[in-house]
């Protein structure tokens, strides 16, 4: 078979983003399956030189046509709009030129459904489309979307596309459920949720060690606490800050953010306010997956943060199933689906608004030798079972191939 996959973002280990697409594309390569990309340089610019328009590529199999179109976390949101309808656009000239036996497309953005819609309906292809993010949902809970008409068209967009896709694959239960209530079939959706790249993260402790020496040198003897992501609005990263606030009686506890967003300047801002930035708490620059492995090996703990959205709560978070995968235990502020396992299985906290609270259930977390090693236990089991990319691709190969199966 041959797939056209569409998505904006495509990202590998040596860029700062979220590789689930490539995770994926090359697992269908190394199955026979010719896979194809329409994307963008978002997060290809660090590692590649583009020209103007469209490039090509060739990356373990995989064939890439990428617009060059620079992004940035710290773009506004009219900005990212702009971007999004311009790919979407671009993309639909491309797709058409590419022959292909299915389309794949992956949110966010909403907008990446414009070609695929486009490809279904001229070209009589099937198409298979997964929600990152339920839109307008999401925007419109955290008051980015306010105008009522705008609203209404990106809920008939986001019906339309799922009325005409033959699979709909969710990364949550919730995103799931979100799903069927406009409609959509139960039984055409699949949840496949983020997932541990075991083989990725399985490296020695001593290049964690030599990490935290090298590069985090600060921290010392104190135990490390990071968080690795998007600094955007409904992060809430100042909670970070407040944290370590809450901790300046804790000597031994070191916090570390590492990412960018356009709300980053905001957290120095507060870390500042609060005497804590550089003192127990120290926020840094993006780094590469391939650097962040190393990171996940030297930290004690690591954090998940949202703000107090519920919609945001369907998310499934890549920072959260890297901490799995690095079998590091993991901390989130939030409620929802993972907040579920993460109680169940024992594999890290469940942090509150009452900060102090949350700093104390941190130190003992840590403090507790046979409570951390079977923590560290849980994060293993779900990221070799429950949560295993290996495992959840299979379940995506099916997916894939029902959809193609099936006649409308």
């Amino acid at each position: 078979m041959h797939i056209l996959y569409l998505h904006q973002y495509f990202a590998t280990p040596k860029s700062n983003g979220g590789t689930r697409s490539y995770e994926m594309a090359r697992r269908l390569v190394q199955d026979g399956y010719t896979v194809e990309f329409v994307t963008s340089s978002a997060f290809l610019n660090e590692v590649y030189e583009f020209k103007r328009g469209w490039n090509e590529l060739h990356i373990e199999g995989i064939k890439l046509h990428v617009y060059h179109l620079p992004y940035s976390n710290t773009d506004s949101f009219v900005a990212r709009i702009l971007k999004f309808l311009r790919f979407s656009s671009v993309s639909i000239f491309k797709s058409f030129s590419i022959k292909t036996d299915l389309v794949f497309a992956t949110s966010t953005p909403l907008t990446i459904g414009l070609p695929a819609l486009l490809l279904k309906k001229l070209k009589k292809l099937p198409l298979v489309f997964e929600v990152r993010d339920l839109w307008p949902e999401l925007p419109v809970a955290v008051g980015v979307i306010k105008n009522p008409l705008l609203i209404k068209l990106l809920k008939w967009f986001e019906a339309c596309i799922y009325r005409n896709s033959r699979r709909v694959v969710a990364l949550s239960p919730g995103m799931q459920a979100g799903i069927v209530r406009t409609g959509y079939p139960e039984s055409k959706t699949t949840c496949i949720p983020n997932s541990c790249d075991v083989s990725l993260f399985n490296i020695p402790n001593q290049e964690g060690v030599a990490y935290k020496q090298q590069k985090l040198s600060f921290v010392g003897e104190r135990k490390l606490i990071i968080y690795a992501g998007t600094f955007g609005l409904i992060n809430d990263v100042e909670y970070i800050a407040h944290l370590a606030h809450a901790a300046r009686s804790y000597d031994d506890l070191c916090f570390v953010a590492i990412g960018n967003g356009m709300c980053k300047a905001d957290v120095i801002a507060k870390a500042k306010e609060l005497g804590v930035y550089e003192n127990n708490l120290y926020i840094l620059d993006p780094i590469a997956k391939q650097e962040v492995i190393k990171l996940y090996s030297a930290a004690d703990l690591s954090l998940s943060l949202f703000g107090p959205v519920p919609e945001m709560w369907n998310n499934s978070a890549n920072k959260l199933f890297d901490a799995l995968a690095s079998q590091t235990p993991i901390a989130i502020n939030y409620a929802g689906w993972q907040k579920d396992f993460i109680e169940e299985s024992g594999c890290g906290l469940v942090l509150n608004n009452d900060l102090k609270d949350s700093v104390d259930k941190i130190e003992s977390f840590l403090a507790n030798s046979e409570k951390y090693t079977s923590a560290v236990k849980a994060c293993q089991d779900l990221s070799h079972g429950q949560f295993s990319r290996d495992n959840l691709y299979e379940k995506f190969k099916k997916t894939i191939e029902d959809a193609y199966s099936e006649h409308d």
